[in-house]
């Protein structure tokens, strides 16, 4: 049974992973680090971290797979360069920790039109931390790309985002599938599929093909 790393693991689509995996019975043990404790199971290991200085010689770092839903917006972060910070700087020290410690796999919770010459902050540094992971030398390297989310109220109000998902669910009809909301549940599944079914190399899973 595989053992599988969930960073992110308290937000919208970590704790959708997280739930997934924990009821998958290919699964043996799920590791999700986190800043606030999650609810116990006797699969889960939740070590509390600080992202900021993050345990380099922890056992846990080697796994199956790395599943990563870590993320932010610049709104909450408050700045380009928090944004920056949690957004790439994170993932890749977290992801180069596990590199290390021999994890084959990773799967990145991206966003379509991921583009590291994009012109919006947001696209660019998605773009940016996929080619970054890219370049770490992984097995298997997938990055999941969705539309807007569609899923539970999240903890932290994104008034913006409410509005835009209210809009996208009305227009649904209207719009290329691509850029239609996406079902959380839906892209932590994509995510499960990919980390527990690795194909070698970089794969991109597009928002059009998460549902599928």
């Amino acid at each position: 049974m595989s053992t599988l790393l969930v960073l992110g693991g308290s937000g919208q689509v970590g704790r959708q992973i997280v739930a997934q995996a924990l009821a998958d019975p290919a699964v043996g043990c799920v590791v999700a680090p986190t800043r606030q404790p999650l609810a116990a199971h006797a699969r889960l290991l939740n070590p509390l971290v600080d992202y900021r200085a993050l345990p380099a010689d922890a056992s846990w770092w080697a796994a199956d797979a790395v599943l990563c839903a870590l993320g932010s917006t610049r709104r909450l972060a408050g700045s380009d360069a928090a944004f920056r910070q949690i957004d790439h700087d994170y993932v890749l020290i977290a992801a180069g920790l596990a590199r290390h410690a021999g994890t084959p796999v990773f799967v990145y919770n991206s966003s379509v039109g991921a583009d590291a010459a994009a012109g919006s902050l947001y696209l660019r540094v998605k773009g940016e931390t996929e080619r970054d992971l890219d370049a770490l030398g992984f097995a298997s390297v997938c990055h999941v790309r969705p539309s807007l989310l569609d899923g539970a109220a999240r903890a932290d109000a994104r008034p913006g985002e409410s509005a835009a998902l209210w809009l996208a669910r009305r227009l649904a009809p209207l719009l290329p599938r691509r850029y239609r909301a996406v079902r959380t549940g839906a892209v932590a599944a994509a995510m499960l599929r990919a980390a527990l079914q690795p194909s070698p190399g970089v794969r991109i899973i597009e928002s059009e093909r998460i549902a599928a």
